[in-house]
């Protein structure tokens, strides 16, 4: 298992945590999906936290599944994800002290304006994805265990339809983060299940647009974990609890519902009172 004083010297060494290495262990890692990440909350709201409580936090930004294996190899203080089963589970395993709501937004599938599978407009996700399947038109998944592709996948598995059996065909699994795969999926003309915030910060849509939205079943929750130091004696309880108390706090909240992107709110607050 590798240790978290190697984890946050391999990071610093990479220059994935932008501080000295002697001051590294001291520095309070959040394990996030991408999501949060690319959209620029981070970079929006640390610094607020930061000015009020001078506690630094560095965020390694991947998949939902990545994260939650880092954030079981003692590798990180708080877990910050989007895949409420996968959460539970991962407190329920004892990696973490308690999951709690957050914030949400929700998913969308994008696409291009010749929308060859005839989607836009639909609001009922599964049908539509039906209709992707059955033309035979591109799709492209992030394939990467992520809690984009987890969702995805929940979706895919109520039709009826394992598009893994289509793969290389129609259905072209990327491996990559969801910005590359907008990029790729864009590049090739296939239709890409993403979560709006990345989708509203994507500076590369081209022709493409939201073609499909509005079911409840596209919901996009996120939770907050402190990492248990009774299972991993590295992690920094003290600090890692400030932050997530902070998130769930009035001000927190506050920061999270005041981040925009072209006038766009990407994420709303839902931590429960």
């Amino acid at each position: 298992m590798l240790t978290r004083r190697l984890f946050i010297a391999a990071m610093t060494a990479a220059g994935l945590l932008g501080l000295p290495a002697e001051a590294a262990e001291d520095a309070i890692i959040v394990q996030s999906t991408t999501s949060t990440a690319n959209s620029g909350l981070y970079d929006y709201i640390l610094p607020i936290f930061q000015d009020k409580t001078g506690i630094k936090v560095h965020v390694v930004a991947v998949g939902t599944g990545q994260a939650i294996r880092n954030a079981a190899n003692c590798d990180g203080d708080v877990l910050l994800v989007h895949a409420k089963p996968a959460e539970e589970k991962f407190v329920a395993d004892g990696g973490g002290v308690a999951r709690t709501d957050l914030m949400y937004n929700d998913f969308v599938i994008v696409g291009p304006a010749a929308d060859p599978a005839g989607v836009a407009g639909m609001t009922e996700v599964r049908q539509a994805l039906r209709k992707i399947a059955g033309s035979g038109a591109l799709f492209a998944s992030r394939g990467d265990d992520s809690g984009t592709h987890k969702k995805e996948m929940a979706l895919w598995s109520e039709t009826g339809i394992d598009p893994t059996a289509a793969s290389g065909t129609w259905y072209r699994e990327t491996g990559s983060g969801m910005g590359a795969t907008l990029n790729t999926g864009i590049g090739m003309g296939a239709y890409v299940m993403t979560d709006r915030a990345t989708w509203i910060s994507f500076g590369n849509k081209q022709d493409y647009a939201v073609l499909v939205e509005g079911d409840e079943e596209l919901f996009n929750q996120y939770g907050v974990i402190l990492v248990n130091p009774a299972k991993c004696p590295s992690v920094n309880a003290e600090e890692g609890q400030a932050f997530i108390d902070w998130l769930l706090s009035d001000d927190g909240q506050t920061s999270i519902a005041a981040y925009k992107v072209s006038g766009q709110q990407l994420f709303f607050p839902n931590a429960p009172e």
